[in-house]
Parts: C-alpha cells; sequence; structure tokens
C-alpha cells in the first residue's frame, strides 16, 4: 500500500512538473497543446472502495495546473469531469467484465489502448476548451483545438505509455 501511494504521489508531482515546465510552453501551429498530466488519470489504480478519493486527486490535479498556468479552473473541471466518468469509459473500451483491479493500461491490446485513451483525451480536450473559450460562436475553433490537440497528447500518452512499459518490464 505504501509503495502505491508513494509511486502515485511520484506519479503527480513528475507530470504536474512537466505540465508546467516544459508542456505548457508547447504552442505548435498557435493552437495545438500537449495536456500530457492526464496520465495520472490512466495510471492511477482504480478500484471500487477508493473512487471518491481517486476524484479528488483528479480535481487536484486539475486545480494545480489552474494554479501554475492561471487558468481560471477549467483543468479542474475537466480532470474533475474525466475522473468521473473513467469507470464508463473502462467499461465501454474493455467490456462488460473488466475488472477494475487488474487492468493495466500498458498491458492492454494496442487498439484497446488507442479507443480508451482516445475517449478520455477527447472528453478532457472537449471540456476544456469549452470552458476555455465559451462561446458557441467559436465552436470550429473549440472542435479543432479538440482534435489536434488531443492528436499530440495521444501521440505524446502512447511515447510516454511504452517508455514507462519497458522500464518496468
Amino acid at each position: 500500500m505504501n509503495k502505491t501511494v508513494f509511486i502515485n504521489t511520484v506519479n503527480f508531482l513528475v507530470l504536474v512538473l512537466f505540465q508546467v515546465v516544459l508542456f505548457n510552453h508547447i504552442n505548435f501551429l498557435g493552437y495545438i497543446n500537449p495536456y500530457i498530466y492526464i496520465l495520472f488519470i490512466v495510471f492511477f489504480p482504480f478500484d471500487k472502495d477508493n473512487r471518491i478519493f481517486f476524484i479528488l486527486c483528479c480535481f487536484l490535479l486539475g486545480l494545480c495546473i489552474d494554479i501554475f498556468s492561471d487558468s481560471g479552473g477549467v483543468h479542474a473541471a475537466a480532470c474533475l469531469v474525466i475522473g468521473y466518468l473513467r469507470p464508463m469509459m473502462m467499461r465501454f473500451v474493455f467490456g462488460l467484465s473488466y475488472d477494475y483491479y487488474n487492468i493495466k493500461i500498458e498491458k492492454t491490446h494496442f487498439g484497446q489502448r488507442i479507443n480508451y485513451l482516445l475517449i478520455l483525451i477527447l472528453t478532457h480536450h472537449l471540456i476544456l476548451f469549452s470552458l476555455e473559450i465559451f462561446s458557441f460562436a467559436h465552436i470550429i475553433l473549440i472542435l479543432k483545438k479538440t482534435v489536434f490537440s488531443a492528436i499530440f497528447t495521444l501521440i505524446l500518452c502512447l511515447i510516454f505509455i511504452s517508455l514507462f512499459s519497458r522500464r518496468s518490464s
């Protein structure tokens, strides 16, 4: 238990640090930004008993990014929503009989991994950019930022997952 808490704390701190120091300063073509910090939500071990704690951690993750980015709570809201919807997304991608305790993203089939990450990232980005821009007049800009940033984030997430899985095997 203590090892898991330590690993999750280190993951939290490292991902927040990478996001605010490095990835927040990447602004490709003016609107494509990677949000790699959501890997914390992907890798967090989930079971039915700690769901409230997990949602609280998701909120704190987004709040930390908001504090350092001065973004007014949009990251906290997006993280809170995907933290809440994560079990439904997992059930949709991995099937009705997936086991909360044994699923590890790095050990899943590549197609399932892509689907799960894509659903999680697209949901996060759509909420994030909708709240950030907050105008129906700019729906094309919201969708463009969502799609292109999601593709960039997905590629980086897959690279990080492959690096972490190789290191641990």
